[in-house]
């Protein structure tokens, strides 16, 4: 049945498994092999590192362009809204596109957007091309998953995965480091600029070798309704995680009608995508077991992790003393044992059972951050980098494991739409997670710090230290600000304690999740006994 035939019924021809080999194109193989997937990584890499560049930046750019710290934060929920919406549209776009076209159409709209945040010179132009910036960023990081796959054989598929998977979960850890240094040494467009010849050179690259890797179209109606009600609720859901706390939660008006909102948007969305023909979000690949227990963990695990990667440069900068570039050494080491560990774990995860690898990720993952839950404010750069080597085992055996779960027994021309959900649910529960974190570590601080006061107040210790801070010269006002300064890094740190305790216990709780998962050997392309586990 030809395209138009198919547009006049109003639906798709079948597809059967002889169709679907005859469809997937060959490995690639050799140094064409090695480019292509240092061209999808580094597409990845820079996706996923602008989502935390800016972080740190904001100060600067408020500065900059004239706004306050409280506006310039826009930049950050601009982006990660319009990036959450476009990330679940990928399966759609890339029935109607073509994946390779489609990847090479974002990666150029993201680079071109980077170069005008760059130039932008005032909050409301920035905050725009940010926009801009996220919705084209979205089927990038689904898509580099899906052509890398296609890249490799089947059997090698965990390979593919450990490769892809090392820079999506460096990248979180590296932005804020690289976004300081870039602030403090240079100036922050450069923040955006360094996109431009990454976004070149991964474009070319695919470009070269994957045009002729194009996967078929198909001229689908589009789901208005769904489409709209996607925004929806997703901008209402991502603005109101992003400003819930500066706004005081549920006693803000607007972040009342914000979750009112995104509540009731889901729901008609929900019913309307289950429903409709031609569905802008394949809702019903949960429907799958595999998928919506993988998706699950990751999410929950994924949001734990992101609260903490967003919580200790935070403790270490604000109370610690240290640096940004100090805190970005302090961290990078995480990586050291993710990239190493990475391709073994992709090489033995058709061999392995996918839940033994995210089973040991999750105990290693609580191990860590319990041993970040005994920290203390004498804690020296050793003690506090320990913890941290550590977390890269759990990160090399966290990420691919519960992919190759998510896409087990999948078609080929499933994956955009599951990768794109799939990614969807993490990076919302990223938001979530940070959410979350940062006020619970407030909400803490505050209750340590009326307990510290109170046994001050009771200790005749605290008079004597007063006084001997007077006597050396400091006005009552200066000695009085001077201990309580010392009692807010005691509060926030004991914070910082309960965050790592009650992270630890949740990831351990997960690992119920991962087995309710059937077990998924092989691929992501597995194939009979994979099929099956829905």
């Amino acid at each position: 049945m030809s395209n138009d035939t198919t547009k006049a019924a109003g639906k798709r021809p079948p597809v059967t498994a002889a169709a679907n080999a005859a469809a997937e194109p060959a490995s690639l193989t050799g140094g064409t092999l090695a480019l292509g997937t240092v061209a999808l990584s580094l597409a990845t890499f820079m996706n996923v590192l602008d989502t935390s560049i800016a972080n740190v930046s904001i100060p600067a750019i408020a500065g900059d362009l004239g706004v306050s710290p409280d506006q310039g934060t826009w930049v950050i929920t601009s982006f990660a809204v319009a990036n959450a919406i476009s990330l679940p549209l990928t399966g759609w776009l890339t029935q109607r596109y073509g994946q390779v076209r489609l990847f090479i159409a974002s990666v150029l709209l993201f680079m071109i957007a980077s170069f005008l945040c760059a130039l932008a010179p005032t909050l409301g132009l920035l905050i725009a091309f940010r926009v801009v910036q996220g919705a084209v960023a979205g089927p990038m990081i689904p898509l580099s998953q899906s052509l890398l796959l296609s890249s490799y054989p089947k059997a090698k598929a965990g390979t593919a995965l450990a490769l892809w998977g090392i820079t999506t979960l460096v990248a979180p850890v590296v932005g804020p480091v690289l976004g300081g240094w870039i602030t403090d040494n240079i100036s922050w467009p450069w923040i955006f600029y360094i996109n431009v010849p990454v976004g070149l050179a991964a474009a070319a690259v695919t470009w070269g070798i994957y045009r002729t890797r194009e996967t078929p179209t198909h001229k689908l109606p589009i789901d208005a309704v769904g489409l709209g009600l996607l925004i929806l609720w997703v901008g209402a859901l991502q603005v109101m995680l992003d400003k819930g706390k500066d706004l005081d939660w549920f006693g803000s008006t607007q972040i009342t009608i914000l979750a009112i909102t995104a509540l009731v948007g889901f729901a008609i969305f929900v019913v309307w995508e289950l429903t409709e023909d031609h569905p802008v979000v394949d809702l019903r690949l949960f429907a799958r077991r595999n998928f919506w227990t993988s998706s699950l963990a990751m999410s929950l695990a994924y949001g734990a992790f992101f609260g903490n990667v967003v919580l200790l440069p935070l403790w270490l900068q604000q109370y610690m003393g240290y640096t940004a570039t100090d805190a970005g050494i302090l961290l990078a080491p995480v990586g050291l044992l993710a990239i190493l560990l990475t391709p073994f774990v992709g090489r033995t995860v058709n061999k392995i059972d996918p839940r033994v690898f995210v089973t040991g990720a999750f105990i290693v993952f609580a191990l860590v951050l319990y041993m970040r839950s005994k920290f203390n404010t004498s804690a020296d750069f050793w003690t506090l980098m320990i913890p941290t080597i550590i977390q890269g085992a759990a990160m090399a055996m966290f990420f691919i494991p519960l992919v190759t779960l998510s896409l087990s027994g999948l078609a080929a021309q499933k994956i955009p739409s599951a990768s794109g959900l799939f990614n969807f649910a993490r990076i919302t529960a990223g938001s979530f997670g940070t959410s979350i974190t940062t006020t619970f570590w407030d909400d803490r601080a505050t209750l340590h710090h009326a307990q510290l006061v109170e046994r001050i107040g009771s200790n005749p210790a605290s008079a004597q230290a007063l006084s001997a801070m007077q006597a050396s010269g400091l006005t009552p006002e200066q000695s009085y600000a001077t201990l309580n300064r010392l009692v807010d890094q005691q509060a926030f740190m004991l914070s910082a304690n309960d965050v790592f305790f009650v992270s630890a216990l949740l990831f351990l709780a997960l690992i119920a999740v991962v087995w309710l998962a059937r077990p998924a050997r092989g691929s992501a392309h597995a194939g009979e006994a994979a099929a099956g586990a829905h």
